[in-house]
C-alpha cells in the first residue's frame, strides 16, 4: 500500500527507500509523489525566504573599540538539483529554528571576523561596503550548505563608550564648519559680484553722462554756429535793405530837386 504526498511551490518533498530494494532519493519541488507505506521515508524542506538577524556584541575593531553590530539577512534554499540535494543532506529533519540557528552562527562568525579588521570609522561611514564584504565572504560557506544569501544589510551599530556619538559630533562639526565656510565664501563671492555690478553700473552711468555731455556740447556748438550764421545773414539783409532804402530816398530827392528847378524856371 502507498500514499500520495503533495507540496506547494515553495517546498521540496524528499522520498527515500521503497520496495524491491529501492534506495535512491527522489526530490520533488512543488508537486506530488507516491510513496510506499512503512518502507518509504518522506520528508519536506521549505524553500521560503528566511529572514535572519545576525548580531555580534562587544566585538573589538581594528583599533580596539568594541562595537555591537546587528544585521539583516535574507537567505533561502537553492532550487538547483545538486545544491538542493546538499541542502537536504544538511537540514532534513531539522525544524526551522534549528536551520536558522546554524545559518546565524555562520553569518555571525564571518561578521565578527570582518569587524576585527576594520576601524569604527570605516564601518560607520560606509555601511554598504561593509555589508557587501560580509556577504561576499560568507556566501561560499553557506553556499556549500545549499543556501543562497539574497541580501545582507547593516541594521544598527552601537558602542558602550560613546565613540560613535563623538564620531557623529565630530562629523557634524566638520559639516557645520564646511557649511559656515561655504556661506562665508558665498557671501564673499556675492559681495564681489555686487561690487562688480556697482562698478559696471557706475561705468555705464559715467559713459552715458559723458555721451550726454558730449552731445549737449556738440549741440550748443552747432547752435552757436547756426545762430552766428543766421545773425550774419540777418545783418547782411538789414544792411542791404538800408542801402537800397538810402538809394531809393536819394533818387526820390533828386527827382524832387529837379521838379523844384523846373518850377522855378517856370515862375521866372
Amino acid at each position: 500500500m502507498g500514499n500520495i504526498y503533495t507540496v506547494g511551490p515553495n517546498e521540496a518533498l524528499v522520498v527515500s527507500g521503497g520496495c524491491f530494494g529501492q534506495r535512491a532519493k527522489r526530490t520533488i519541488v512543488g508537486g506530488w509523489a507516491w510513496a510506499w507505506s512503512c518502507v518509504s521515508d518522506v520528508q519536506s524542506i521549505s524553500l521560503e525566504i528566511m529572514t535572519l538577524n545576525p548580531k555580534c556584541e562587544s566585538v573589538e575593531t581594528a583599533k580596539g573599540v568594541a562595537v555591537t553590530v546587528t544585521g539583516v539577512a535574507q537567505v533561502k534554499v537553492i532550487k538547483e538539483d545538486e545544491l538542493l540535494k546538499t541542502a537536504c543532506e544538511q537540514f532534513l529533519g531539522k525544524n526551522p529554528d534549528e536551520i536558522e540557528g546554524i545559518l546565524l552562527q555562520t553569518l555571525e562568525g564571518h561578521l565578527r571576523a570582518i569587524l576585527g579588521t576594520l576601524t569604527v570609522e570605516e564601518i560607520y561611514k560606509d555601511r554598504d561596503t561593509f555589508a557587501g564584504l560580509v556577504r561576499e565572504v560568507a556566501s561560499p560557506d553557506v553556499g556549500r550548505m545549499g543556501i543562497e544569501i539574497l541580501s545582507f544589510t547593516i541594521k544598527d551599530i552601537e558602542d558602550k563608550v560613546n565613540y560613535l556619538d563623538s564620531l557623529g559630533k565630530t562629523q557634524t562639526a566638520v559639516v557645520r564648519r564646511e557649511a559656515d565656510i561655504g556661506v562665508a565664501e558665498a557671501n564673499r563671492d556675492a559681495g564681489i559680484k555686487e561690487a562688480e555690478c556697482d562698478r559696471e553700473k557706475q561705468d555705464s552711468r559715467f559713459k552715458a553722462d559723458t555721451q550726454i555731455a558730449n552731445s549737449s556740447r556738440a549741440y550748443q556748438m552747432e547752435k552757436a554756429a547756426f545762430d552766428q550764421e543766421v545773425n550774419t545773414k540777418t545783418a547782411e539783409a538789414e544792411l542791404a535793405y538800408e542801402l537800397q532804402a538810402a538809394k531809393e530816398k536819394k533818387g526820390i530827392r533828386n527827382e524832387e530837386i529837379e521838379i523844384e528847378v523846373i518850377e522855378r524856371r517856370k515862375n521866372d
